[in-house]
């Protein structure tokens, strides 16, 4: 008998929900009693106390920076209670692909138990709406290095944390969530030999595939666009039972070689299924019939890969998954009929204690179109206490070590479940892209590319991917946007598409140093195909992980390496001539 019920979930999320206050106190007093040896809370002087005023009056908000010492101990090997009551064993890697530098945040068993909540409790209401039978996920899953400091902290992202660990396997094959590739796969060195290999395992057991997932839908774009290039060697390989010579990996080859035998019929099948597709469109539900829905996350920064993503999907829905951060976890998706663009996540809040800082839009700021606001924050609320229509920043306060701590997370209040508010994301907190009095974030950028990406649909182009930088070294100083796209593009449309831009940014402070020439005509420049991956491949260099990986919108001028990269794959450039200047 399973050990999981979907009823059984929902009305214990149902009866955590209708007392959400509580909650949040007993949660709160969990979190502070087991971490009440931590050396961060002994410093602040909370000498044991659990209750929220206390711990609201002792204990600031805090930053990355401000723990920075305290992890670095647990890195040198020192096993006092530092952050946690309980030795930290394992650190996890956040991407930190703006500067090319990761942070490092506590991992222990209790987030593994808060990210089984969050999967357990979202797949409880997908499968309500679209109920899978007993099979597998085809899961573009693949390990990072892993690296043990001088005091033998274990240091690799969080993804390698979870799927490395029994508990959380056994969880996942509670709600059917099995990875059909074995782990042979999933942690192997090469990624490219990886996904390979995922697609070889996710076609040989087609029939058995319910779900398509990875963590972030850029990852699933990229795996399918790879498939373009390589399902014509997966077929040989499947009709023959012999493994591709570019696959190397001995515990890779090792793996696959106990299911893989001639079937030349699957082959066949399979090879006429991609010559009858019109461009890759619906290759998801042609290949895997049985598959119910696409599922990874795809907010904020993956939004501009829901294009791409829906044509191979077809008429497969996708769902976007739960919220969360390496530093833990926010909400659940429990809503999952809504399209990726209007999700709403609803905070479980026994998986941590929540606060939110009120933002406020200075009058003279408020525009419509624009995301960029330096806003006016207040004492930050309770879970319980925000308001509908508001926006705010998430604090966390979590098991693994974190109090109070800032997430740099925008988010608005767009209703309750009982008394537990829904989020809607709205967009990290930090600038991107800042000259001098001009402010404008990530969003900002993603809604003037794709205001621009509409003068290249004539011409049946796509934007494959981009990125930004500011260029400060002549003055004016300007903004440069890079685009690498399907095919060549005329020089009139890309002229326009530089205007476009340009007068896309509507923050008031980038408007009037444009129209004064503080800041100089935007510049984009057209990118040789393949510069992404080349960017990918870097970061892959430096152990970063695939599946955790999220292209940087704004290259920092530290970042020379990259920076380097785009400089010698440019081909073309175009400036903007929108304001004359």
């Amino acid at each position: 008998m399973p050990i999981f019920s979907c009823e059984e979930t929902i009305n214990e999320f149902e009866t955590l929900t209708r007392d959400a206050g509580r909650v949040q106190q007993d949660t709160l007093k969990k979190i502070l009693q087991v971490n009440a040896d931590a050396e961060y809370l002994k410093h602040f002087g909370l000498n044991g106390r659990t209750d929220v005023q206390s711990y609201k009056s002792c204990i600031p908000l805090c930053v990355h920076s401000d723990l920075e010492p305290y992890i670095q101990r647990i890195a040198d090997g020192d096993s006092s209670p530092q952050l946690t009551g309980k030795p930290i064993t394992s650190l996890s890697l956040s991407s930190g692909t703006t500067q090319g530098k990761p942070k490092f945040v506590p991992f222990n068993d209790e987030l593994i138990e808060n990210t089984l909540q969050i999967n357990h409790t979202s797949y409880a209401f997908r499968n309500r709406e679209y109920p899978i039978g007993k099979g597998k996920a085809l899961q573009f899953i693949y390990s990072s290095k892993q690296v043990v400091t001088k005091g033998g902290i274990l240091i690799t992202t969080a993804t390698t944390n979870l799927y490395q660990g029994p508990r959380y396997k056994e969880g996942m094959k509670d709600i059917q969530t099995q990875c059909c590739s074995p782990d042979e796969v999933v942690f192997g060195s090469d990624f490219q030999q990886s996904l390979y290999c995922h697609f070889l395992y996710g076609l040989i057991y087609s029939d058995e595939i319910y779900q398509v997932f990875s963590t972030f839908a850029h990852s699933l774009v990229r795996a399918f666009q790879t498939f373009e290039e390589i399902w014509e060697d997966l077929c040989v390989d499947i009709r023959d039972g012999v493994l591709s010579e570019k696959v190397t990996v001995p515990s890779i080859r090792e793996a696959v070689a106990k299911i893989l035998k001639p079937n030349p019929e699957l082959a066949e099948s399979i090879r006429k299924k991609c010559m009858g597709l019109n461009n890759w469109f619906g290759v998801i539900p042609a290949l895997w019939p049985n598959a119910k829905y696409v599922y990874g996350i795809m907010t904020g920064s993956m939004e501009p890969y829901l294009k791409k993503l829906r044509h191979y999907a077809g008429h497969l829905p996708l769902i976007s998954a739960d919220y969360g951060a390496s530093e833990g976890w926010v909400g659940a998706n429990i809503n999952p009929t809504l399209p990726p663009e209007e999700v709403v996540y609803c905070v479980l809040p026994q998986t941590g204690y929540f606060e939110f800082i009120p933002l406020e839009k200075p009058k003279a700021e408020e525009m419509e179109n624009s995301a960029s606001i330096h806003y006016i924050e207040s004492d930050p609320v309770g879970l319980t206490e925000v308001n509908i229509g508001k926006i705010y920043e998430v604090v966390l306060t979590t098991f693994g070590g974190l109090y109070r701590y800032r997430l740099g997370d925008v988010v608005k209040v767009v209703g309750f479940h009982n008394s537990t508010p829904e989020l809607k994301f709205v967009c990290r907190r930090s600038l991107v892209l800042s000259i001098n009095i001009d402010k404008n974030t990530e969003k900002d950028l993603q809604l003037a590319v794709e205001e621009a990406g509409k003068l290249l649909e004539p011409e049946e182009l796509e934007i494959v991917d981009f990125t930004s930088s500011v260029e400060k070294s002549s003055d004016p100083g300007r903004y440069v946007i890079y685009w690498e796209l399907s095919s060549d593009a005329s020089e009139d449309v890309l002229g326009s598409c530089a205007n476009c831009m340009d007068l896309a940014f509507v923050d008031g402070g980038y408007v009037g140093s444009r129209k004064v020439g503080s800041i100089g005509p935007l510049e984009l420049r057209i990118l040789k195909k393949g510069t992404f991956k080349e960017i990918l491949h870097h970061f892959l260099g430096l152990g970063g992980n695939v599946s955790q990986f999220k292209m940087p919108r704004f290259v920092n001028p530290l970042n020379i390496k990259v920076l380097e990269i785009l400089s010698r794959n440019t081909t073309k450039s175009y400036f903007s001539t929108a304001y004359g200047l």
